[in-house]
């Protein structure tokens, strides 16, 4: 493509978004492409370890339409001051700022609250311990086939780029691999999966009395009863049915950029705020919607029931939840307002992903300790209805008669099979039946949803475990 051709496209895209939102906000489309390069570079880079330039060119590749907009992007790591600033034929200017311990914040030049880190307890780990400190080879011949085909990249694209895979089985690993530059400990971003850990730390809230369910959910812009948000329930927020007039965040592509959920994330210092600020789009309850501003209005109740302060919603996440499962590889990352981005930005290591799947294949209990709530497990894989992909209160779900599920059981994935999934290729999958954890990682497109290799990994593991354990059953 000629470079006026470009030009043109860039252009067009610009003014179709000035039609979309209004004037007022056709500035911030711009923002939104180079927010999500600096915030993801910026993470990887200072977080994971991760080469910034094979970085940038493995994400823009999985996401139709960006590389139209990268070419004029200009991206600068500063690796003495750590961060990030992007521009777009020099205009919205982004700016992602790295602090040890919290990860990046998009800094939007209003500056960002300070946070201490809470201090490291040393609490001892309630989940017995997964594998030894070495990567864990394949247990049999088809666990070694089956990574083979995952890591295989495809003679066409769509290509796979898999960054990491383990595969537990009754609570030990039975077979993991990594690309080059990632390793046990490497931390790595979880986008959408985040959404999944929101949910259990909802849950164990629940289980403390400091949340409902039910009722109305106790944001402060919506608590007068004339107010139709008021009507808005924490369920509803997990399910993505509260009705906010924020779009979808069900792509990761160019057109995405018109979505107001991404002006909220790419644009905005305090998320939350902003979220609470908009309309209803349709009744509570009546319409599934999915996009991330729900999961940043329940980030926003979970730092409130916590205490108020970021630091005690970071305090409570790692003494309730990352802790007792021994997750010592993970940052939450924050907005300029200090609440925690909970819709995309955890990072964790492939192990510690599969950890947090073991607390849900183990009913929610580890080491004895009941940490998510009695029925909290299959609370979350309930699916919600007319949610077309097969989605639940937090996770993805093969339960019910969606589209998605029955699509993923042709696939050969398991009826019981529910997930925690971020864009462009990011799994934690719990098969209770099979008592296996399947983390998958890496940068593929959406689209087609085959183009990932996990329709293959999944149906390889699941028939490769049934054998071997066949096998054993019969010595």
């Amino acid at each position: 493509m000629t470079r006026r051709r470009k030009i043109v496209l860039l252009t067009t895209t610009i003014v179709a978004a000035g039609l979309a939102l209004g004037a007022a906000r056709a500035r911030d489309v711009p923002k939104v492409a180079t927010g999500f390069i600096a915030d993801t570079i910026c993470s990887e880079t200072f977080v994971s370890g991760l080469d910034p330039s094979r970085n940038l060119a493995e994400t823009t590749d999985a996401m139709p339409g960006v590389g139209l907009l990268t070419w004029a992007m200009d991206y600068q790591v500063d690796r003495a001051r750590k961060d990030v600033t992007v521009t777009l034929f020099g205009i919205g200017r982004s700016h992602a700022v790295y602090r040890e311990g919290l990860g990046c914040t998009l800094e939007h030049g209003q500056g960002i609250v300070a946070v201490a880190l809470p201090p490291d307890e040393k609490q001892p780990a309630l989940l017995p311990e997964i594998a030894g400190p070495e990567p864990v080879p394949p247990q049999s011949e088809g666990l070694s086939a089956a990574l083979d085909r995952a890591f295989t990249e495809p003679a066409q694209p769509p290509y796979r780029r898999t960054r990491a895979v383990v595969i537990m089985k009754a609570g030990r690993i039975i077979a993991e691999r990594y690309a080059d530059g990632v390793g046990p400990e490497t931390q790595l971003l979880g986008f959408s999966m985040t959404k999944s850990v929101m949910s259990a730390l909802t849950g164990i809230l629940v289980r403390q009395g400091k949340l409902k369910l039910d009722g109305p959910a106790p944001v402060a812009a919506w608590q007068n009863p004339d107010d139709p948000r008021h009507a808005i329930t924490v369920d509803q927020l997990l399910r993505h049915t509260a009705g906010i007039a924020l779009g979808s965040s069900l792509q990761a592509s160019l057109g995405s950029a018109l979505e107001p959920v991404n002006v909220m994330k790419f644009a905005e210092d305090d998320m939350a705020t902003y979220a609470a600020s908009m309309p209803l789009a349709t009744a509570p309850g009546t319409v599934w919607k999915y996009h991330d501003g729900n999961t940043i209005m329940l980030a926003h109740l979970i730092r409130n029931a916590a205490g108020g302060k970021p630091e005690d919603a970071l305090r409570f996440a790692h003494h309730e939840l990352f802790a007792p499962l021994g997750m010592n590889h993970v940052t939450l990352q924050l907005d300029g307002a200090g609440t925690i981005e909970g819709s995309s930005k955890m990072l964790a290591s492939a192990r510690d992903w599969a950890r947090f799947g073991q607390l849900y294949l183990n009913d929610g209990v580890a080491g004895g300790k009941r940490i998510l709530p009695e029925g909290w497990v299959n609370y979350s894989a309930t699916a919600t209805p007319n949610a077309w992909v097969g989605i639940g209160a937090g996770f993805w779900t093969n339960q019910g008669d969606s589209f998605g599920a029955n699509f993923r059981i042709k696939h050969s994935w398991p009826r019981d099979a529910f997930f925690a999934k971020g864009t462009i290729g990011q799994y934690t999958i719990i098969i209770p039946s099979e008592k296996l954890v399947i983390v998958r990682m890496g940068r593929s497109p959406n689209v087609p949803p085959e183009g990932d290799g996990v329709f293959d990994l999944v149906r390889d593991v699941v028939a490769t475990t049934r054998e071997t354990g066949k096998l054993a059953g019969a010595n």
